[in-house]
């Protein structure tokens, strides 16, 4: 695909909104050059961006660890994202809330020669676009998914959520060439993140996850599931997990803003528990549609 297909969606870059194939960005832009970059992927319900200030808080944290200043204060980044929102209904013929819609935003260093030092004073390059959100299918809830794992080979600073993403396109792709949804990966024997999800434990009715450090990117949904076992009395707690215990876990679950909740049912070809999604998923996937209509 070249950029005269790429579909005619509305999009947002350096201050100008602008459609998709004609959205230019410099070849010396450091977030091709070197991926120096970060970004960040806002789901949108019925019209209304979901824990949006949570979505802005990591989209500071991740700008902060990279040194790149924010372009942009909270209250533009909602009129930009409640913009672009409106732009796609508008593009689809559809009332915003008609549409589930993702919200894609990346902020890179910006232009210059070509330097491995971070250079001051550069403006950061702003691209955002917003397209229907693409759920899991109905048959995957109902029966879980397949994945398998893999050893962590990514960098040791995954809690940023950078554009840097060689390491986990490769961890994703392990998976698609055997027909599975995605690639739970473990570092030194214990549970990191798989390629595009966390990782949710459930043992004993438990629902455990790993820590928020450095070695995983903390989802979003970190915050809203610990939030979601305490309403319905589900024990959580955060901690390292052996890979032992996720090889004999009761469920599995993946989280994301695409996924929301999903359950592992088949991990490298053996039954996760007894093979289908158990009740702690499906108390937490109710949970999330409950949030949703309050967000």
């Amino acid at each position: 695909m070249n950029a005269s297909e790429l579909p005619n969606l509305p999009c947002y870059l350096n201050g100008e909104f602008t459609t998709l194939p004609n959205a230019k960005v410099s070849v010396m832009d450091r977030g091709f050059i070197f991926g120096d970059g970060v970004y960040e992927v806002v789901p949108v319900y019925a019209g209304r961006p979901f824990r949006f200030d949570e979505h802005m808080a990591r989209l500071d944290r991740s700008l902060g660890e990279l040194r790149i200043a924010n372009p942009h204060t909270r209250e533009q980044w909602r009129s930009l994202v409640d913009r672009l929102v409106q732009a796609y209904a508008g593009s689809a013929d559809k009332n915003p809330a008609e549409i589930d819609q993702i919200v894609y935003i990346q902020v890179t260093r910006g232009v210059a020669m070509r330097d491995h030092v971070m250079l001051p004073g550069l403006v950061p390059t702003l691209f955002a676009i917003s397209n229907r959100m693409n759920p899991p299918a109905q048959k995957d809830r109902r029966e879980g998914v397949a994945c398998i794992t893999a050893d962590d080979f990514r960098w040791k600073k995954a809690h940023i959520k950078s554009v840097s993403l060689a390491g986990a396109v490769f961890a994703r792709q392990m998976s698609a060439d055997v027909g599975a949804l995605e690639t739970v990966m473990f570092r030194d024997g214990f549970l990191s993140e798989a390629a595009a999800s966390n990782v949710w434990v459930v043992r004993n009715g438990k629902v455990m996850g790993v820590p928020k450090d450095n070695l995983v990117l903390e989802g979003i949904r970190f915050g809203l599931i610990e939030s979601l076992c305490r309403d319905a009395g589900i024990p959580f707690e955060l901690r390292r997990i052996a890979r032992e215990e996720v090889l004999g876990a009761d469920e599995l679950i993946l989280s994301s803003a695409t996924k929301e909740v999903l359950p592992i049912t088949s991990l490298d070809g053996k039954p996760v528990g007894n093979g289908r999604p158990g009740p702690i998923y499906e108390k937490l996937y109710a949970g999330y549609q409950r949030a949703k209509q309050t967000s």
